[in-house]
């Protein structure tokens, strides 16, 4: 059965205690976004994706996408959703009041963000790409393009798509075919395949604006020729009403795993109509402005998996009667006792529940950061949110996918055989979270990317913006009778950090294969250092509240016993990937490929 009541405790402890002192100050143009506008918020996206989108994830799951007549449609239902969802504003909230939006910060658009993915994750990708197509063009759009097309965006009338993909290339983008030819009034015409491009057609907004790389006729070779254009689906007129159909169709939905009421599509542009957004040949530069974003925003669908792989199984747990407890019966009145009394069971609840909390504070902060960047009034602060956003955006999109893909893989476990099958619904999670490993640039790739270039990145000045805090906060609390034992844990797991990232420097400097052989494991060490730093400031925090004495203290004390699992059961397999990563190449790389 698939269960979800939005863990809004959890995020409003993140949002408002657990970060109070990140250093970013007090950031400008969030006053209207108090405390309780905060929670009403929170409230009502709850209740959205609690009561409309939830009910329509197995239905849609079991009925997909399809084609009538060259148009796909989405499942039943979908359509009257996303109506809803852009008639609350939910498509604008943390988009700009230029554009039309709201203006919520990041930090509180991403605890919706995560309801929708552990709710409906076929239906959140919609309006998502669309939110991460807006960040392109706001940043590289002319102001033509940015005043004509954004506030449509911004309220969902339209949505928007990236085009990347070619069947013969993947993340290698330098081998992309697809043309686009100059015409006399300004236009280009695009010609080319694309595949696995989400949301690539569908019914339910009026118009489709996708974002489309492709190579002008005398553009360099490799990633350097590459350049960005918007292509509708239908050519728009001034007064914003839509004309003749542009020659870009979906020719074909992809047959998925999971996501099967997101519509993953084979694009077809046989002339297409375009304008190019950005500078020629500065195409890569402008889509990594919107696949950073959307890193982030598949590090979330990870942790929104999770959550509600979660929950759906304490439910279980609790209800289905199985085998008698070890230390005594405590179901005297039943045939069994439930399966939350059997340790095993608590291992798997206890690792759930640890992962989505240490994600979802994780997440905050970076979230924080992302506000940061362009709203705190301190030029050293704004500068210090990008260095932390840039080291920790492969580590929030592989780690929290990671971790999201092993919870939902427990739940089936922890639910056995109904588990397995399709009826109760938790498969779906398991087929639906896998993906998220893979999309936006596979988990090794966000490896690569973090020991590569975000580490050396002038002289590793991306690593202090996180290493400072945490180096000085187990200072600060190391004697600490309250919470002394789990800061040791931490200095420990910070130590085979600290040694782990030297070794890769060093190493890189006259290998690179060196380094990248390390490259998953120092980015899994790194995350759940930094979950953990997250979990000690958490404990510390629950202590102060409990001494004071508050009316939600079942609240704080399950904070404290989380935290602690998460030091005596998860942190030390984590650093103990330490001796991984000076283990070296060698093993890996000494087979000869024609001996596999």
């Amino acid at each position: 059965m698939q269960v979800y009541e939005a863990p809004i405790r959890d995020m409003r402890f993140n949002l408002e205690e657990l970060h109070e002192d990140d250093g970013f100050g007090n950031l400008e143009g969030f006053e209207d976004f108090d405390a309780d506008m905060r929670a009403a918020i929170l409230e009502e996206a709850n209740k959205l994706c609690r009561d409309v989108l939830l009910p329509l994830n197995w239905p849609g799951d079991q009925q997909g996408c399809r084609i009538e007549n060259g148009v796909v449609r989405t499942p039943d239902g979908f359509p009257e959703a996303y109506k809803q969802f852009c008639e609350g504003g939910w498509a604008g909230l943390a988009v700009s009041p230029k554009w039309g939006g709201q203006g919520a910060p990041h930090s509180l658009a991403k605890c919706v963000e995560e309801m929708s993915c552990s709710t409906n994750l076929s239906f959140g990708l919609y309006p998502g790409l669309t939110g991460g197509a807006m960040v392109s063009l706001e940043a590289y759009g002319s102001e033509d393009q940015k005043n004509f097309y954004l506030p449509k965006m911004a309220n969902g009338e339209w949505t928007g798509t990236m085009c990347l993909t070619e069947p013969h290339c993947g993340t290698d983008l330098g081998m992309l075919r697809t043309k686009a030819e100059p015409q006399e009034d300004g236009s280009y015409l695009i010609t080319g395949n694309k595949i696995f491009i989400s949301a690539g057609d569908h019914d339910l907004a009026d118009n489709i604006i996708h974002l489309v790389l492709a190579r002008l006729p005398d553009a360099p070779a490799g990633v350097k020729g590459i350049s960005m254009f918007l292509v509708p689906k239908y050519m728009p007129k001034e007064d914003y009403s839509l004309g003749d159909r542009n020659p870009a169709y979906a020719t074909a939905i992809e047959h998925k795993m999971g996501l099967k009421a997101s519509a993953t599509c084979q694009m077809s542009f046989d002339g297409a109509k375009g304008w190019l957004v950005g500078p020629e040949n500065r195409g890569l530069e402008a889509m990594f402005a919107m696949m950073n974003t959307e890193r982030v925003a598949v590090g979330i669908q990870g942790l929104g998996m999770g959550e509600i792989a979660y929950q759906s199984s304490v439910y279980y747990a609790k209800d289905r009667l199985q085998g008698r407890s070890l230390s005594g019966v405590k179901n005297p009145d039943g045939p069994a006792d439930p399966l939350i009394v059997h340790p095993d069971v608590r291992r798997m609840l206890m690792t759930m529940r640890a992962y989505n909390e240490g994600c979802r504070a994780l997440s905050a902060w970076v979230s924080r950061a992302l506000d940061a960047e362009h709203a705190s009034p301190e030029p050293e602060a704004r500068e210090r949110a990008r260095d932390f956003i840039a080291l920790m955006t492969p580590v929030v999109k592989a780690l929290f996918t990671d971790l999201g893909h092993e919870t939902t893989q427990m739940a089936i476990q922890l639910h056995g055989g109904h588990g397995y099958i399709q009826e109760t619904g938790i498969e779906q999670f398991a087929r639906d979270a896998r993906i998220a490993q893979i999309y936006e640039g596979a988990n090794g790739i966000q490896a690569l990317d973090l020991v590569g270039r975000k580490l050396p990145d002038r002289m590793g000045r991306n690593l202090r913006a996180f290493f400072h805090p945490v180096s000085q906060f187990i200072e600060d609390h190391a004697a600490d009778p309250q919470i002394g034992k789990i800061v040791g844990a931490l200095q420990q797991s910070f130590g085979a950090l600290q040694l782990s990232t030297a070794h890769i420097a060093q190493k890189g400097l006259s290998d690179p294969e060196e380094a990248a052989a390390a490259a998953t494991d120092y980015l899994r060490l790194l995350g759940f250092v930094a979950m953990g730093y997250c979990f000690a400031k958490a404990a510390k925090l629950a202590h102060a509240k409990l001494a004071e004495g508050v009316e939600d203290e079942q609240f704080y004390k399950s904070k404290l016993i989380t935290a602690q699992f998460f030091f005596d059961r998860l942190l030390p397999p984590a650093t103990a990937q330490f001796m991984a990563i000076r283990s070296g190449k060698a093993s890996m790389m000494d087979m000869p490929a024609d001996a596999f």
